[in-house]
């Protein structure tokens, strides 16, 4: 693939700063319009995007299905139905120190955003986020994946059936090309990646004081309380931490449970891993070779006990569904997010020291979930634990509802995005006085 030259991309900031000063893109109609010619690409090229995901992902039709294109469609259709009433100026009272006068807020667009998009889901997290940028009024230069080729140029294709290059535009490229598009002005950025990552973004925004959104990641700790319903717990298990090869920011990270139900847990859990996903390729693909050896790495390093799983085939980027029992703080599985199939399981015997060890080794984490029969117990267990999110007998899941906001706190991000939320974030807060 052919990278842009630091000219060319040059050019094509300066076609979109200029592009949107003509405030074309203030007009509602003229988002609404965007919308539907993005749902249409989105549509028009479905087969490209099951055939791209599968060689860059092993992702299945069905995920795709679910947690790509599906989430994408969902979100523009949940847009064009709201827009209007988002666009409706806020009308706020008026003190008497400043009567008489109107006052109200208007969300006003930032300019030119650069959204920087993920691996993991190249697709969702990609234009998921372009979704806000039109909605708010916005112009947008996206760069997506590099470790997800196949992938990226269906989303160059998609934006560029889609939209004017001054409009919306796609730069492909790695490092090199991010540092240089980092080195701009932008009036806003998106980023969904690694803290590591994250932090240089915010660094680079810093220079030139541009507001930025961070979706990081952690290590989501899963919670067993001893009433749990292990076959509901089980359930989720399977498909928060195996789906897409583990590779998902709020997927489950680590299993801390209880020791009373530890066995019991883990009895059900290896034998349905053991049915459903017996094959080393049985989860997907891993992004790149070398975050297969990373993972095989990492289990060679533990002192846990590898109850299942841990096969490895590098050249094909594949890794097996595995769990590793007996774990301890301070194993290499609990370094850092593993993003890979395996799942280390902790126990614990009394909830409130778990709750002050996860505090201590990985705070604020992107998700939290806790299972337990007892919603009122869980619920405390979670208002102990500051995360982006959390959940109650479930995983994953609320990331899929526009009317909830997605996003992180401390090491697991800033700022959120999804539905309304969307809007607000990629719109600033302009208050208005008219004295008549």
């Amino acid at each position: 693939m052919n990278y842009p030259s630091p000219a060319m991309i040059d050019a094509l900031f300066a076609a979109q700063k200029a592009f949107f000063a003509t405030r074309a893109t203030a007009d509602i109609g003229v988002r609404k319009q965007a919308l539907e010619k993005l749902r249409g690409a989105v549509i028009n090229n479905t087969e490209a995007l099951y055939t791209a995901l599968a060689e860059d992902l092993g992702k299945t039709q069905e995920v795709v299905d679910l947690a790509e294109i599906g989430e994408v469609l969902h979100e523009i259709d949940f847009a064009l139905a709201n827009l209007d009433a988002w666009a409706v100026p806020e009308r706020v009272p008026t003190p008497d120190i400043i009567a008489p006068s109107e006052c109200y807020i208007v969300q006003e667009p930032y300019g030119v955003t650069y959204i920087i998009g993920p691996f993991n889901y190249p697709v969702n997290l990609t234009l998921t986020p372009l979704i806000g940028a039109i909605v708010g009024g916005n112009t947008c230069m996206i760069k997506p994946s590099e470790t997800t080729p196949a992938t990226s140029i269906v989303i160059e294709k998609i934006i560029s059936e889609a939209f004017a290059p001054e409009y919306v535009t796609v730069v492909q490229g790695g490092r090199a090309e991010n540092s240089h598009l980092l080195s701009l002005p932008f009036d806003f950025i998106f980023f969904t990646g690694s803290p590591t990552v994250g932090k240089v973004v915010m660094k680079a925004a810093a220079e030139h004081l541009t507001p930025v959104v961070l979706e990081l990641g952690g290590k989501c700790p899963l919670i067993v309380l001893p009433d749990a319903d292990l076959d509901q717990t089980v359930d989720q298990l399977m498909f928060g931490k195996f789906i897409n090869s583990g590779q998902t920011c709020i997927a489950p990270d680590y299993l801390y449970v209880h020791r009373s139900v530890k066995e019991a847990l883990l009895q059900r859990l290896v034998a349905r891993v053991k049915s459903e996903l017996p094959h080393v390729n049985s989860t997907g693909k891993i992004v790149t070779a070398r975050q297969v050896e990373r993972l095989v790495g990492l289990v060679s390093e533990t002192r846990g006990t590898v109850l299942v799983g841990a096969q490895a085939e590098v050249d094909k980027r594949v890794f097996s569904a595995t769990v590793v029992d007996s774990v301890k703080w301070d194993d290499p599985l609990m370094a850092e997010e593993l993003f890979g199939p395996i799942l280390p399981v902790l126990e614990f015997d009394d909830i409130n020291g778990a709750v002050d060890l996860i505090n201590k080794h990985h705070p604020k984490p992107l998700a939290v979930y806790v299972f337990s029969k007892d919603v009122v117990q869980a619920k405390g267990v979670i208002d102990r634990i500051q995360s982006g999110d959390a959940q109650v007998n479930g995983v994953m899941l609320h990331a899929f509802s526009p009317y909830l906001p997605f996003g992180g706190i401390g090491a697991s991000g800033m700022g959120d995005y999804h539905g309304h939320y969307s809007y607000l974030t990629f719109t600033h807060k302009k208050s208005v006085r008219i004295v008549p």
